[in-house]
Order: structure tokens, then C-alpha cells, then sequence
């Protein structure tokens, strides 16, 4: 069986952010025959339909999203919505012909935020993903507060717990992708 690729998309800009955390939590914690890189959007510009080509920093993710067998958003709770650079990128990529980089992909979503861990950014973005026809897995769910000791002061997860959580969240998402 070939080796499944993952790209992990973080909606965080900061290095320590405790979405990107989660990420390199995943990476840690992947299935055998699982690879998974993560990647950078902070160079990346808004969509602007007025621009003649696409930026590089755009061409680069979306070739990472092209090669990737299905994708881990870590999706940050920024006023009860997911942040604007996951959702940028997404917008970029959906402007493909036929929706060809997206287009039944199947997704994992987490994310980190304070409270209810992002759970309200995250139904909201199960809504974006309809229209793009991404599959977001449905269980499990990996939602951390961000702020109750699960994570150190560099953003990295330090609970076990949710270390497991998303070694399961990952082997349901091979396991959909293979299918």
C-alpha cells in the first residue's frame, strides 16, 4: 500500500500557536504508512480576483494541497469564526477548475481556542466545507481549550489525553482516505 500523505493547515499565523501545536502533535502521533507536512501561510496574500497570476507563496500551498491525500485543519476560533488565513487559502484553492484541489477530499478538523476549544469556529467551517466538497470526518472531534494547562508556554500539547485523541481523529482520517 502506497504511503498516504497529510497536509496540516493551521488558521493560526504565530509559530506558537497552540494550532499549530496540535499539528505538530498530529505529526508525532501518525498511523504507520502516514505522512504528514504542514503548511505555511503567513506569506501568503487575500484572494484578489484582480490578480493576473497566482503569488508563490500561493502556487507553493496550493502544490501541497494537490499532492495531499486528505487534510488536517487546525482551525482557530477567531469571534466565534474560523480565522481568516485557513479560510483564505481555502478561497484560493477552490479557485482551481472543477474545484480539482478540494473536491472530495477527506478532512480532520481541530483546533484550540479558549472555552469550548474552537467547537463554534469549527461547525462553522463544516459549513464552508460543504460548499467546497471537502469530507470532514464526523468523529472524532478533537476540540482543546487552549488555556487549561494542555499545552506549553511554546504552543506545543503537552496532554496525553489529547495526544490519543488525535492518534484515533488521524487513523479514522487514513482510513477514509484509503477508502
Amino acid at each position: 500500500m502506497k504511503e498516504l500523505k497529510l497536509l496540516g493547515i493551521a488558521g493560526s499565523l504565530r509559530q506558537k500557536s497552540t494550532n499549530r501545536g496540535l499539528l505538530r502533535a498530529a505529526q508525532a502521533n501518525l498511523p504507520a504508512g502516514v505522512s504528514m507536512d504542514i503548511a505555511e501561510l503567513t506569506d501568503v496574500p487575500f484572494y484578489n480576483a484582480d490578480l493576473a497570476g497566482k503569488p508563490a507563496a500561493v502556487q507553493r500551498v496550493l502544490d501541497q494541497i494537490a499532492a495531499a491525500d486528505a487534510l488536517v485543519l487546525a482551525c482557530t476560533e477567531y469571534n466565534y469564526s474560523l480565522a481568516p488565513a485557513l479560510k483564505n487559502i481555502l478561497d484560493w484553492a477552490s479557485r482551481e477548475p472543477d474545484n480539482a484541489l478540494l473536491a472530495g477530499k477527506a478532512v480532520a478538523l481541530m483546533g484550540a481556542a479558549g472555552g469550548m476549544g474552537s467547537s463554534r469556529a469549527q461547525y462553522h467551517l463544516r459549513q464552508v466545507c460543504v460548499f467546497l466538497d471537502l469530507h470532514p470526518l464526523n468523529r472524532p472531534e478533537v476540540f482543546a481549550n487552549a488555556f487549561a494547562g494542555a499545552f506549553d508556554a511554546d504552543g506545543n500539547l503537552i496532554d496525553d489525553k489529547l495526544k490519543q485523541l488525535i492518534a484515533e481523529q488521524l487513523r479514522v482520517l487514513a482510513d477514509k482516505a484509503r477508502a
